[in-house]
């Protein structure tokens, strides 16, 4: 079954107005922080060093972030979202009013304030931003959603980059400055008014109006969620960490190791901002519309491979006598490899940060969502300011180059990556399985909507191979229990991903009764919980690629625990590797096609085992 691209969001208005909106916020950020640190540079009579003048503006901006964005997060939970964003974008016209002033009679201590000002409009958006997602967009669209966000962010934050510099190379910036900001806030104003209804998820919330107890109350809710939730907090800004350090020391790699230009400084940020881009949209069609958390791994792969390629290609280029433009810098082969890893960079950084925002969001209570989004924010806030201390440190203490920065951070990603994946192996569970289903066989499926959403349901399949509980569970979006034989359950390297997934192992009565009855008080306990479980009722692998007899393990689940069954079929396993047909071979059907297909939903009291049996015969057809 075909699905509308991620882009038919766009032509919706429970989702386009928000996305201009943001899109338009992120843009006014950085046109705004670009134009005065340019000004500060180049423009105003100022004395003394204008590199601390710099360093302010850094500062100002994301102090915010740490003082407003508990408070933030609890506005998001107890205010309609809608009237809030609404609200925001008001503050930022007026903000927008007081810099343009400051950019008009060049009055610096104005447009800091403004600034200032700025980076508390941003902390404040933040909670309610990325909150209000998961209350308008189903959950097939989430990840779709989330990729759509993070591409406009940094189409945006490149946008106001450049835009900065071409308005500043005006005779008249200053009156251009101030017209193009207002501008944009009153245009982000208007397309806020069209974004629908979205209601407070906490409107009863005391808030606290302490910035300090509440900031520190805030974080502490974010780390003790569930280990995924609360680790995937930890690697969101672990990813502002790594981006911080690369985007601050691109103007300085470009002038000191490309002999470039400002025009080699924009040419990176463009094809980074791209890979950012092109990597949040992958998302969606490589996770299959689901919020796939195994993406993490393979991003946070990417991240280091292509940091460490960065360090590698990173070779003095030959001295001109004038500084390289970008036209000239295109001429050298060994500029193409840096554009080429930067580029891998920005892809990966896509493929790793849109699924762990979706996983957030997903995963944590709508009464505690803004400000665990507010919790993220926070520490995003200290890990960007934790990279300037460290960055200081390496490049100023330990005179390491630029190229050296990044081997450090390179192998640090590792270290840190490695934590967050041991403490919390379902990414890695994920990843493995993201990985099978999309390297060994291209899996198709049919009607998965049958599958219920929420609520309890038994999932009913026929046993080609030792990897079907995988490939199933790497088709459907929620997660499943899944009942196997023992031997399989213990096999190695599978055992990790099926005891990390809660797998139930079963042995026969006869040959150890423990586990069976130990096995069916676990599958009562999860249908009872309103989770998903799928069986295996042949009780054995096929060994001539026919459906064998259902045993009656099927019926005393039913018997127990009455809760409606989803037929399905595997199609195209058989004459694998992992299967048992004698003639299989690693190479034979490798790449092949295989079909998951579930059928129509049958109430338990009519789900007998030969009613079942016949369904998954009929659903599997004449393909084996």
């Amino acid at each position: 079954m075909s699905h509308p691209s991620q882009f038919s969001l766009l032509r919706k208005r429970r989702f386009l107005p928000f996305f201009v909106t943001q899109s338009l916020g992120a843009l006014n950020d950085n046109l705004f922080k670009q134009s005065l640190i340019l000004a500060i540079l180049y423009k105003l009579a100022i004395e003394g060093d204008r590199g601390i003048w710099v360093n302010l503006c850094a500062l100002l901006f994301i102090v915010p972030f740490f003082l407003f964005s508990a408070l933030a997060g609890q506005f998001g939970e107890k205010f309609d979202k809608d009237r809030l964003i609404r609200l925001i974008k008001l503050g930022e016209i007026a903000i927008m009013l007081v810099g343009a002033a400051g950019f008009a009679f060049d009055h610096l201590a104005l447009m800091l304030v403004a600034l200032f000002a700025m980076g508390t409009h941003s902390a404040l958006f933040g909670p309610v931003k990325y909150s209000i997602l998961p209350q308008t967009l189903h959950e097939d669209e989430l990840v779709g959603g989330n990729g759509l966000v993070e591409m406009g962010t940094f189409l945006s934050i490149l946008a106001g980059t450049i835009g900065a510099g071409i308005m500043l190379s005006s005779s008249n910036y200053a009156v251009v400055v101030s017209v193009v900001i207002v501008c944009v806030a009153a245009l982000g104003y208007l397309a806020s008014r069209a974004i629908p209804s979205a209601p407070a998820d906490t409107p009863d919330l005391r808030l606290n109006w302490n910035i300090f107890s509440e900031s520190w109350a805030t974080l502490k809710m974010g780390l003790n969620q569930t280990p995924a939730v609360s680790r995937s907090v930890v690697g969101n800004s672990w990813f502002w960490f790594v981006g911080a350090i690369y985007l601050t020391q691109i103007p300085a790699y470009a002038k000191e190791w490309l002999y470039g230009d400002e025009t080699v400084v924009t040419l990176i940020l463009t094809v980074f901002s791209v890979g950012i881009a092109l990597g949040s949209m992958l998302c969606e069609k490589l996770s299959g519309r689901k919020v796939e958390i195994g993406l993490v791994p393979f991003g946070s792969f990417g991240l280091t491979v292509f940091g460490l390629l960065l360090w590698w290609h990173s070779g003095q280029m030959p001295s001109p006598l004038q500084p390289n433009d970008w036209l000239d810098v295109l001429g050298f082969s060994q500029a193409w490899w840096v554009l080429f890893d930067i580029l891998g960079l920005g892809v990966f950084g896509g493929f790793y940060i849109v699924p762990l925002y979706a996983l957030i969001q997903s995963r944590t209570a709508e009464n505690e969502r803004a400000r665990v989004i507010a919790a993220n924010n926070i520490l995003n806030a200290l890990f960007m300011v934790v990279s300037a201390i460290v960055t200081i440190l390496l490049l100023s203490v330990a005179k390491l180059t630029i190229p050296e920065l990044f081997l450090v951070v390179s192998l640090l990603n590792i270290a840190v990556n490695t934590y967050i994946f041991k403490i919390v192996p379902e990414f890695s569970m994920r990843f493995m399985i993201w990985l099978l289903s999309h390297s060994m066989y291209r899996v198709q499926h049919k009607n998965l909507q049958a599958i219920p959403d929420e609520g309890a349901a038994l999932l009913v399949c026929n046993h080609v191979s030792f990897v079907d509980a995988l490939l199933i569970g790497g088709a459907v979006r929620r997660p499943i229990r899944f009942v196997m034989y023992y031997k399989i359950y213990n096999l190695p390297v599978l055992n990790f991903i099926f005891r990390t997934a809660g797998t139930i192992p079963i042995a026969g009565r006869a040959e150890d009764e423990a586990i069976y009855e130990r096995a069916f008080k676990k599958i009562a306990e999860y249908l009872n919980d309103g989770e998903l479980v799928c069986i295996f009722p042949e009780g054995k692998l096929t060994t001539d690629g026919q459906i064998n007899e259902f045993k009656a393990g099927v019926t005393r689940i039913l018997e127990q625990t009455p809760v409606p069954v989803i037929p399905m079929a595997l199609q195209g396993l058989w004459g694998s590797f992992f299967s048992r047909d004698p003639n299989k071979g690693f190479l034979r059907r490798l790449w092949s096609r295989v079909t998951l297909v579930a059928g129509e939903p049958i109430a338990a009291s009519e789900a007998t085992q030969k009613v079942l049996r016949e369904r998954v015969t009929a659903l599997r057809g004449q393909s084996l």
